[in-house]
């Protein structure tokens, strides 16, 4: 049996940081595989928190994609092309049914997964887990089309060759803000409002900038509490009050995984106690900043206002 690394399986699957495409998070259809056909080709046995037990097929090829949910979670749902995730998963070669690649099933939340980059890599396979929830176990039948040839060559599947996967979804990081608008007094203090892929536009009035940390919740998720140290998967644009310019969004990329230790004071208190799928508006005086420091293309002594989106918070590893 050959079995590579899932490092080496998935090299440039996994998300890091602010690097990544521009990818509108619309709604796409579920797939509908015939599950049926599915099964008839392929065992899967064996509880969803461990590797499972596989049979398959041989050989096992598909003209399309087909996804036979095994066991359907309760958490968020991957609804865009643009959401994280945590996944464990085994991957099987359709000529020979070999295990190709697999995670550790080691119970490890902490490695995060784009999928933007499965769509690289993958594109049958990020379109067969759309819809999926977290918690949920996916078996799914990949096409020699639906797998990039660059990824195929590295796994080393011939040019026409099936891949079978087994994917147990974990944990699922939401694409935008969502909860409960909550209503706050505008006066004095910027404006927001939201395209449908939730990127939010933000109005500065033509007024004095406040002196103090001000932070309203426009969105109130009911997720985890974001605590002091917390490592925070977020979408935020950034915007000096002075100039009303944009000079940082992630909207543009992927959303950025920021310790609340490593930004600064103003950002961090913005978020301590709010709740995943929550939307907050921060505006930070200098001295909560970066002070009367220049940081790359924000004037020293500057006032910053932040929407932030909380997608989620991270395991630690």
């Amino acid at each position: 049996m050959r079995k590579i690394s899932a490092a080496l399986a998935l090299v440039g699957l996994t998300s890091v940081g602010l690097v990544g495409c521009t990818v509108e998070a619309a709604p796409a259809p579920c797939v509908e595989g015939d599950s049926d056909a599915l099964a008839s080709l392929v065992t899967v046995e064996g509880g969803t928190v461990a590797e499972p037990r596989v049979d398959v097929y041989t050989p096992f090829h598909v003209d399309e994609v087909l996804v036979d949910h095994l066991t359907d979670g309760d958490g968020p749902e991957l609804s865009t092309d643009s959401q994280l995730l945590v996944m464990d998963y085994a991957f099987y070669a359709g000529d020979s049914g070999e295990l190709f690649a697999t995670t550790a099933y080691d119970g490890d939340l902490s490695n995060v997964f784009s999928m933007e980059n499965i769509v690289s890599a993958l594109p049958g396979l990020s379109e067969a887990l759309l819809c999926a929830q977290a918690g949920s176990r996916v078996v799914v039948g990949l096409p020699a089309d639906g797998i990039n040839p660059d990824y195929a060559a590295q796994a080393g599947l011939a040019e026409d060759e099936s891949m079978l996967a087994v994917v147990d979804v974990r944990k699922v990081y939401l694409p935008q803000a969502e909860g409960e608008l909550r209503y706050n007094s505008s006066l004095g203090m910027p404006t927001v409002v939201r395209a449908p892929d939730g990127r939010p536009g933000v109005i500065i009035p033509d007024a004095t900038a406040p002196e103090d940390l001000v932070v309203q919740t426009l969105i109130e998720g009911d997720g985890d509490v974001v605590e002091p140290g917390d490592t925070v998967r977020v979408q935020y644009t950034g915007l000096t009050w002075a100039e009303r310019e944009v000079f940082d969004t992630t909207w543009d990329a992927s959303p950025a995984a920021l310790s609340l230790d490593q930004v600064v004071p103003g950002f961090a208190a913005a978020l301590e106690g709010q709740t995943v799928g929550s939307q907050v508006l921060a505006v930070i005086p200098p001295d909560q900043g970066y002070g009367d420091q220049a940081s790359g293309s924000i004037p020293a002594g500057s006032t910053l206002v932040f929407v932030i989106d909380i997608l989620g918070v991270d395991e630690a590893s």
